[in-house]
């Protein structure tokens, strides 16, 4: 077994799922794989289109408690349904790009999002206030204009089994938790939202480099931008991967300088993950994992590909990681001690936020250097920092 295979592998994982269906003997493949794939969702109701059509939110009526107010850039490759008045599955060929604002709850604990309801109530959901579309050139405009002071700008691409106003809702969270400066841009894919689309989403995903690249491209081009974090989850970890592995095949070293990727429990083949990064090669700004040993849709999700281990498993006991963290220039960060909401330990990326750092901001202000690699463990409990950077809280040296 390969070094790397030692740090990202875990021999057999696809077990614990195995198991478990021993007690369907005669379900055929397809069955089985259904059984796999509903570990990777909630059983919550699902917001419908309607929560992204604007309201008005009498605030006199809530004087003792005032929500906040969030702006959120989103740009998507989903084809519109004009039925509905939001994005579905259909791939389009073209990006559409909007402006949303947002209320958002005060006073809320945890990371789930209450929807709103035909009459909406700031104090405990949620809820569109103001929605426009934009041309590309406008949208550029007011994304440049929320660059931040150090010149930083953040991209979130969701993952698998996401809906465009799920993916919506979940950037105006983590806006508000982290009390972000500006507008936080949104790129969503055309996921088929829906539990079995697990391959039609991974085919999507791979359609969707050219669109993810291309948004990064444009914002690049402004000399006020000087970093674009881009954070990808679970399956948007390996859309946005392929994506900077194309850049650099298109010799694009101009946008790669000023990316800082960041992949929160990256759904992506250990073997891909390598080829990707032989591909891709030294990136000025190290790339961050962050990784939960007891991911459990990670779990389902290798067993669906033939028991092929996750990066986002990685298993930071494990002695060989921090040597080759060091060797592949890797940020790898243990964040299981957040507290997941979704019963299989895969949004904690969700709850980082409410520690008060930027989205994604992993420096302490200033340009990562190459000793701000390695082995880091995420100490949710407030203990000391001995790593050269942080990551929306604090964190503990582990080697």
């Amino acid at each position: 077994m390969s070094a790397l295979k030692r740090v990202f592998g875990i021999e057999g994982e696809g077990a614990i799922v195995k198991r478990r269906l021993k007690l369907l003997p005669k379900a055929g493949p397809v069955i089985l794989a259904a059984i796999a794939l509903t570990m990777l969702s909630g059983c919550a109701t699902r917001p419908s289109p309607n929560v992204l059509k604007p309201v008005h939110l009498n605030e006199a009526l809530h004087s003792e408690v005032t929500s906040e107010r969030v702006s959120v850039l989103a740009a998507t490759n989903r084809s519109a349904d004009a039925i509905l008045g939001g994005f579905g599955s259909a791939w389009s060929e073209t990006l559409t790009y909007e402006q949303y604002e947002f209320s958002v709850p005060p006073g809320r604990k945890g990371t789930v999002i209450s929807y709103p309801t035909s009459r909406p109530d700031p104090e405990r959901q949620f809820a569109v206030t103001g929605r426009k579309q934009l041309p590309k050139d406008a949208f550029v405009q007011e994304a440049i204009r929320s660059v931040q002071s150090d010149g930083t700008i953040g991209i979130f691409v969701h993952g698998y089994n996401y809906s465009y106003q799920e993916a919506l809702f979940r950037t105006a969270q983590i806006a508000a938790d982290a009390k972000i400066p500006g507008a936080p841009i949104l790129f969503s894919w055309p996921s088929a939202a829906a539990v079995a689309g697990y391959v039609a989403d991974r085919d999507a995903a791979l359609s969707s480099r050219s669109e993810l690249g291309s948004l990064v491209t444009s914002l690049s081009a402004s000399g006020k931008v000087k970093r674009i974090i881009l954070f990808g989850h679970s399956m948007g970890g390996f859309l946005v991967m392929e994506t900077v592995r194309q850049l650099k095949l298109q010799h694009r070293d101009d946008v790669i300088s000023k990316l800082a990727v960041v992949l929160a429990a990256p759904d992506i083949d250990v073997d891909v993950f390598r080829s990707q990064l032989a591909d891709i090669g030294r990136m000025p700004i190290p790339i961050s994992l962050l990784v939960s040993k007891d991911d459990r849709a990670l779990v389902a999700s290798s067993f669906i590909a033939g028991e092929r281990p996750r990066v986002g498993r990685l298993d930071i006991d494990d002695p060989v990681i921090g040597e080759e963290a060091l060797r592949e220039r890797l940020r790898v960060i243990d964040i299981t001690s957040i507290q997941a909401s979704d019963g299989l330990g895969h949004d904690r990326y969700a709850s980082l936020a409410k520690y008060g750092a930027q989205l994604a901001s992993f420096e302490s202000g200033k340009r990562a250097s190459a000793g701000d690699v390695g082995a880091y463990v995420f100490d949710a409990a407030g203990a000391a920092v001995a790593s050269p950077f942080r990551l929306a809280g604090r964190f503990v040296g582990a080697h």
